[in-house]
């Protein structure tokens, strides 16, 4: 069991970035690895503008000027400390002055989606102006002409695989999934996927969102599945596993939170590292929390950041992608222990936090999947769970 925060990185951004989209015959990809850029879609969807160009210094002032006179910006799950976006949030709105709603924040992926479309039009309240994804979600978005294009004024030093070319979605972020545990309930802490499935955990384990909509608890089911006999191409032993779980009665049929796992309602959480390393800064202690990456099925995951095609407030949107691709921005993402995509970019010019570098965990042996992976297992994941596990999370 690694428990502790070591000095230990993973690899380079450049190189794990790139496994992400890696073109192997065996699917299976750890680091270091070279690899292709991402097949995105090339063709743009008809009713969609071109993509724009980085802004210059003067292009930037009228864009700041243009943001603050629409005076607000939606977003949409975006929980405070997820990333450390709270730091974010707040940093944007003592920057600009610049009003932020915030909608859903424990939403998933398909959450923000469905937003975007439920809104088309509308500039009320409800409609998102900006969206954070897991990847499997932007070129689709893009394809159903759901998001815009905007490249940000650092758009060069994002890593060609990580971007669409257009500059429709873009990387922001990567993790590892890991086992949030509270100990004044669970002294005994789970090394591994199949440590789960003991009597001792009843009533103990919880995924971080619905399984048919989160790109979190998609990547916690097909992780399980790895690390018993399946493969980054073959997701369908994800499900078998959360059957065995649900079974054993140790699946608890609600989306682990901060505050549930603190409860005790639901002492072991299946989150990203940079969730469950948050929650542990945050409860300090009350109560004790230890964050485990399990032994096998080590699974990382990379979101995107999009504007929304009907962003009722399209300027503070793109200054918002300013911000968070900005050096300062990009280092609160580590400061909330999630691997910036500008990582690689920061490191050369020296301009990475020593602090938040110093926390990122050890996930040596993390898998990523390429974009053609993420899509098939979503779519074994999403349609399978309702009739394979047949547990309703929420």
């Amino acid at each position: 069991m690694r428990t502790e925060r070591s000095t230990f990185r993973l690899a380079s951004l450049g190189a794990a970035v790139a496994l992400l989209f890696a073109a192997c015959s065996a699917g299976a990809t750890t680091a270091p690895s070279v690899a292709s850029s991402v097949a995105a879609p090339s063709t743009a969807p008809a009713s969609a503008a071109s993509s724009a160009p980085a802004p210059s210094t003067d292009a930037m002032a009228a864009l700041v000027t243009a943001a603050q006179a629409e005076g607000n910006l939606t977003t949409i799950a975006l929980p405070h400390n997820w990333c450390d976006y709270g730091d974010l949030l707040t940093g944007f709105t003592a920057k600009y002055g610049i009003k932020i709603n915030e909608l859903n924040p424990d939403g998933g992926s398909g959450d923000e989606i469905a937003a975007i479309k439920a809104n088309k039009g509308s500039t009320g309240p409800q409609a998102p102006d900006v969206i954070d994804v897991g990847l499997s979600f932007g070129p689709q978005a893009k394809t159903d002409a759901l998001i815009q294009p905007y490249k940000v004024s650092t758009w060069d030093s994002i890593p060609a695989t990580a971007k669409d070319p257009d500059g429709y979605w873009y990387g922001d972020y990567y993790g590892v999934l890991a086992f949030e545990v509270n100990t004044a309930v669970v002294t005994n802490v789970p090394k591994d996927w199949s440590d789960l499935l003991n009597a001792e955990y009843k009533g103990k384990v919880a995924l971080a969102g619905d399984p048919t909509v989160s790109n979190q608890a998609i990547s916690a089911v097909w992780a399980a599945g790895i690390a018993t006999g399946g493969s980054l191409d073959n997701a369908q032993p994800g499900l078998t596993y959360f059957k065995q779980l649900k079974d054993a009665g140790n699946l608890v049929p609600v989306i682990g939170k901060t505050a549930t796992v603190a409860s005790g309602e639901t002492p072991i959480r299946i989150a990203w590292t940079y969730n469950a390393l948050s929650d542990k800064d945050s409860l300090a202690g009350n109560p004790p929390i230890t964050v485990t990456v399990p032994t096998s099925g080590r699974f990382g995951g990379m979101y995107v950041q999009a504007i929304s095609a009907f962003a009722p407030h399209p300027n503070a949107a793109k200054l918002w992608m300013e911000y968070l691709y900005s050096d300062a921005g990009q280092n609160l993402w580590l400061k909330g222990y999630c691997n910036p995509i500008r990582y690689d970019d920061m490191v050369k010019r020296g301009v990475v936090d020593p602090a938040a570098q110093a926390k990122l965990p050890d996930t040596t042996g993390a898998v990523l999947p390429t974009l053609d992976q993420i899509t098939a297992a979503t779519k074994v994941i999403t349609t399978g769970w309702p009739t394979v596990v047949g547990a309703t999370i929420k």
